[in-house]
This record gives C-alpha cells, sequence and structure tokens, in this order.
C-alpha cells in the first residue's frame, strides 16, 4: 500500500453490532405495526394509502440500511454513517406513517361512534 495513500478510517465491530441490533429491532416494530394495522377490524379507504405509503418507504429503507450494515465493508465509516442515514430517514418515514394512520383511525371511530343527528 502506498505511504501516501490515507488509509480508510475504520470503526469497532462492538459499534456496528449494536447498531445492526437496534435496526434489526426498529425494523421488526415496523413491520409488526404494518402486519397489525392490516388486520385492523376497521375497513381500508383510499385515504389510508396517505399512511400506508409513508411506512412501506420507511420500511424499505429500514431493510436498505441493514443489508448494508450486515455487508463487512460498513466497517469503513463513510459506509457505516451512510447506513446510518438510510437507516434515520427509514425511521422518520414510518413514524411520520403511523402518526397518520394513528390520526386516520382516530377519525374513523370518532366519525363513526357519533351520535347521529348531534
Amino acid at each position: 500500500m502506498d505511504e501516501h495513500e490515507p488509509k480508510e478510517e475504520q470503526i469497532e465491530t462492538d459499534f456496528r453490532n449494536g447498531t445492526i441490533t437496534t435496526v434489526g429491532i426498529l425494523l421488526a416494530f415496523s413491520l409488526g405495526f404494518i402486519t397489525h394495522w392490516a388486520a385492523n377490524p376497521l375497513p381500508w379507504e383510499i385515504y389510508h394509502l396517505a399512511a400506508v405509503v409513508p411506512i412501506l418507504i420507511g420500511i424499505a429503507l429500514q431493510i436498505r440500511a441493514l443489508r448494508l450494515l450486515l455487508d463487512t465493508t460498513s466497517l469503513q465509516r463513510r459506509l457505516y454513517e451512510r447506513a446510518t442515514r438510510i437507516f434515520i430517514a427509514g425511521l422518520i418515514f414510518t413514524a411520520c406513517g403511523v402518526g397518520l394512520a394513528m390520526l386516520l383511525d382516530f377519525y374513523d371511530l370518532s366519525t363513526k361512534s357519533a351520535v347521529p343527528g348531534a
């Protein structure tokens, strides 16, 4: 290796392993939420897509981040940071979708349980 060529900065494997665990757990919660919401007894309407789309995009980004982190090249700091940014973006998309899903369910329940003619 040429001594003028800078060596790529590496992260600790223990640190990466903890990140992989965190990403895996939060991905499992995201997948669990979409599965549970799909089994919701309330009928689905077209406007529910406003919540489903960001959740699915977020889950796809989380899966992409996990795949990047499982690769041994993710020990390089720049690749690790890229995977972390992708994961955070996925988490934000998923959280926005979950929040919107909760608001839509609340709206559905409040309109269906309202006293007719009141």
